[in-house]
């Protein structure tokens, strides 16, 4: 049964690249992308070799079975055809290309994978990734070595562990069936787009409902203005839906939809701006598929980098402390400065510090009992001893005790001395013996 629905594709080469890799494909029952690497012109000829191959599975199935035995054997076509042109053109060797595609077949989405492009479903409001990374950080993050913010910005995250290449003519594809609802849309796209646009701006497009090319055209926008390093690739498919269902010829892009046999003409050289002052990418590729050695290594390097991140994470947190400690001790000794005037017990009595307390910690102590007792005092000093008087010195708590003590023995009729401070008591010169008198008997 033929697919009802409407669809849309669209590729753009990006802001930095000059040549597009990428290619992608609408058709009635087949929408495909293809995002190919090796250098300027490899990465050409990968994506359009196997968007080719995979234009002849664009028809009737009578099962979901032979819908995906047809998609491996063309998948393994596509994997000679890069091998041969490999032999053929030296200059092509370590060409290769990602590939996500979708045959539909009734009312079911028969999905083959390999690479980092994705497949997302947006369905009940909700957008979920299908298709899982064949990346090296993408292990890092199944292995809780990295978050999926680390993986979004790591300095590996273009590595590929599985990719349609000249490399493997028995390419291991992910081949799985799911069901679809009316309603569903299915996102097919580069990593142009996913790598600049994160998921809930992905989710924001899809719930304006709009139709398929303007959703389309909305994402790529987002990916532009967010400076498009990457060829950006995207395919959308919307199962039956409200929008009119679109009819006609099948809509190639990006590289595949160059004539067969086409040249390309070499990349022109990066010029530097003030936008992109340094960055030529053009003629590099963004992704290739590593040996076994060769990952040993970014693994390691990849535990040097999380030891250095958790030595500065430390040392940061060392510098936060110390300079929390220093602070305190700076604040602390600045109270040390400060008295006031209030009531213990019984009596008045100054307090080094002040009023306030950190928890359990004092930041007041006990300076000197001024034996002024609060029942001789008139009740409006009473009330203020009560409430505490801040001094704003030593000499100033001494004239505040000397009013108190006043108060007290206008009250009282009695006389009170302060407590004498204690001086230290001069200790006498030793004795310095002395002559005898004239006359007097020196025994």
């Amino acid at each position: 049964m033929v697919f009802e629905g409407s669809s849309a594709a669209i590729s753009h080469t990006g802001k930095i690249r000059s040549n597009n890799q990428d290619s992608g494909y609408s058709g009635d029952n087949l929408f495909a992308v293809a995002d190919g690497m090796g250098g300027h012109a490899g990465g050409d000829v990968a994506s359009s070799i196997a968007i080719q191959r995979l234009e002849r599975l664009d028809q009737d199935y009578d099962s979901t079975d032979d819908a995906q035995a047809s998609l491996q054997a063309v998948v393994t076509t596509a994997a000679a055809d890069l091998i041969r042109a490999a032999k053929e053109r030296p200059e092509l060797a370590g060409l290769g290309t990602t590939v996500s595609a979708i045959i539909m077949v009734d009312d079911h989405a028969v999905i083959g994978h390999i690479g980092d492009s994705r497949i997302y479903l947006y369905r009940d409001d909700e957008l979920t990734q299908i298709t899982a990374d064949h990346t090296f950080v993408q292990r890092l993050v199944d292995s809780g070595r990295i978050t999926l913010e680390e993986a979004r910005y790591h300095p590996r995250r273009s590595v590929l562990m599985r990719v349609l290449s000249d490399m493997d003519n028995d390419p291991e594809l992910d081949l799985f069936v799911m069901p679809t609802l009316p309603g569903d849309r299915w996102l097919l796209c580069s990593d142009g787009l996913t790598g600049v646009v994160d998921d809930p701006h992905i989710l924001k497009a899809m719930r304006l409902g709009l139709p398929p090319g303007r959703t389309a055209d909305n994402l790529l926008k987002q990916a532009l203005d967010g400076g498009a390093p990457d060829n950006v690739t995207i395919v959308l498919v919307e199962v039956g839906g409200a929008h009119p269902l679109s009819s006609g010829p099948a809509t190639i892009v990006g590289s595949a939809s160059n004539p067969s046999g086409m040249l390309i003409p070499a990349a022109r050289a990066g010029r530097a701006s003030w936008l992109h002052p340094v960055r030529q990418a053009a003629n590099e590729p963004s992704h290739f598929e590593p040996a076994a050695d060769y990952l040993e290594e970014l693994i390691e390097e990849d535990r040097r980098r999380a030891k250095r991140r958790r030595i500065g994470w430390i040392a940061a947190l060392v510098v936060v402390i110390l300079a929390l400690t220093g602070a305190g001790f700076l604040a602390y000794s600045w109270t040390q400065t400060r008295y006031f005037i209030g009531a213990d017990e019984d009596s008045v009595v100054i307090f080094q510090g002040v009023q306030q307390s950190i928890g359990p910690i004092s930041l007041s102590t006990e300076f000197e009992d001024t034996d002024i007792l609060l029942a001789d005092l008139p009740p409006y000093q009473r009330s203020s001893v009560e409430r505490t008087i801040n001094a704003r010195s030593l000499a100033d708590a001494m004239a505040i005790v000397d009013r108190l003590r006043a108060g007290a023995e206008a009250v009282t009729g009695e006389t009170t001395m302060p407590r004498p401070t204690p001086t230290p008591t001069p200790t006498a010169p030793p004795a310095t013996p002395t002559a005898p008198a004239e006359g007097e008997d020196a025994g």
